[in-house]
C-alpha cells in the first residue's frame, strides 16, 4: 500500500504551497483537489508547475472529485460531461491515475433512473479509459443513493468496466448504512482509492466533515479495514483527508508530517 495526503486536508493553502509543504513534511504523493488546482492552472502554466513537481519529488496519486455524471439529464448531462473531459484532460497532462467520482445528489431513486446510473457510470468510464484515468465510484452515507459500500461494488460490477472501481471513504463508511461484512465484497481488481480519517466524541447521526481528525485520534475501529486490505494484496494508496477548520489552521509541512505518522501508524497496526 501506498500513502497520500489530500489536499482537502490543507484546503486554504496554494497549490504550490502544497507541492513545497508536503516534501518538506515528508509526503511525496498527494490526492489532489481539482477545484485547487483549477484555480492554480488559471494564473500559473503547467509547465512551470510539473517542474515543481518534480523538482520536489512529488507525484499526485489521485485525484477528487466529479460529480454529476449518473443521473443528470439533457443540458445539463452535456455540461457535466465537458466539466469531466476538461478534467481528465488535466489527470492525462499531469499523469494522475486515479478519479474520485461521486454519486449525483437525489432526493429518491427508483429502477429506472438507477438503470440510468448504471448506463452512465459505464460511459464514464470508457471516456476515462481513453485517457487513460481509472475512476473510483465513492459512496457517501448521507445521501438516498449509493449510500453505503455494498451498492457502490454492486453499481461498478454492473457497469461491467474494468478501468472503473470503488473509493473506500472511511468516514462515509462509518457514517451510513455499510456493515462489516461489506467488506467482503472488496477485491484488489475492484478497489480503486481508500480515503481515511477518525472522528472523537461525535455521534454518527451528528458527524460531519469539519469533525474529521487524523487516524487514531478518534472511534474508529481500523482493524477489520485493515485486514482486508492486506487479504486482497490492495497496491493502491491510502489517503489522509480532513476536512477541519482547526486543521487548516496549521503550518502545511506539520499536518504533513503529522499525517504521514499517523497513516503509517494505521497501516503498521
Amino acid at each position: 500500500m501506498n500513502l497520500c495526503i489530500s489536499q482537502a486536508t490543507t484546503l486554504p493553502a496554494t497549490f504550490a504551497d502544497d507541492i513545497n509543504g508536503y516534501a518538506d513534511g515528508g509526503c511525496f504523493a498527494i490526492e489532489v483537489w481539482l477545484t485547487k488546482l483549477e484555480q492554480h492552472l488559471a494564473e500559473i502554466k503547467p509547465e512551470p508547475t510539473k517542474a515543481l513537481l518534480e523538482a520536489r519529488g512529488v507525484s499526485l496519486a489521485a485525484a477528487a472529485y466529479q460529480g454529476g455524471l449518473l443521473l443528470s439529464q439533457g443540458e445539463q448531462r452535456t455540461a457535466h460531461f465537458d466539466h469531466f473531459r476538461h478534467r481528465l484532460e488535466l489527470c492525462q497532462s499531469f499523469r494522475i491515475p486515479t478519479m474520485v467520482l461521486v454519486a449525483d445528489f437525489t432526493q429518491a431513486v427508483d429502477a429506472a433512473s438507477l438503470g440510468r446510473a448504471i448506463v452512465s457510470l459505464k460511459q464514464a468510464g470508457q471516456w476515462a479509459a481513453a485517457f487513460d484515468v481509472r475512476l473510483a465510484l465513492e459512496f457517501r452515507g448521507t445521501e438516498t443513493f449509493c449510500s453505503c459500500l455494498e451498492t457502490a461494488v454492486m453499481l461498478v460490477e454492473q457497469c461491467g468496466e474494468p478501468n472503473v472501481g470503488v473509493c473506500l471513504d472511511v468516514f462515509h463508511y462509518y457514517k451510513g448504512p455499510s456493515k462489516p461484512e461489506d467488506l467482503d465484497r472488496l477485491t484488489k481488481a475492484n478497489l480503486a482509492h481508500v480515503q481515511v480519517c477518525d472522528i472523537a466524541g461525535v455521534p454518527r447521526e451528528l458527524m460531519t466533515d469539519s469533525d474529521r481528525v487524523f487516524p487514531g485520534e478518534g472511534d474508529f475501529r481500523f482493524e477489520d479495514i485493515r485486514n482486508r486490505l492486506r487479504a486482497i494484496g490492495y497496491e493502491g494508496y491510502v489517503s489522509l483527508e480532513l476536512m477541519n477548520p482547526i486543521v487548516w489552521q496549521s503550518k502545511v509541512s506539520q499536518v504533513a508530517e503529522l499525517g504521514m505518522a499517523s497513516l503509517t501508524r494505521l497501516l503498521n497496526g
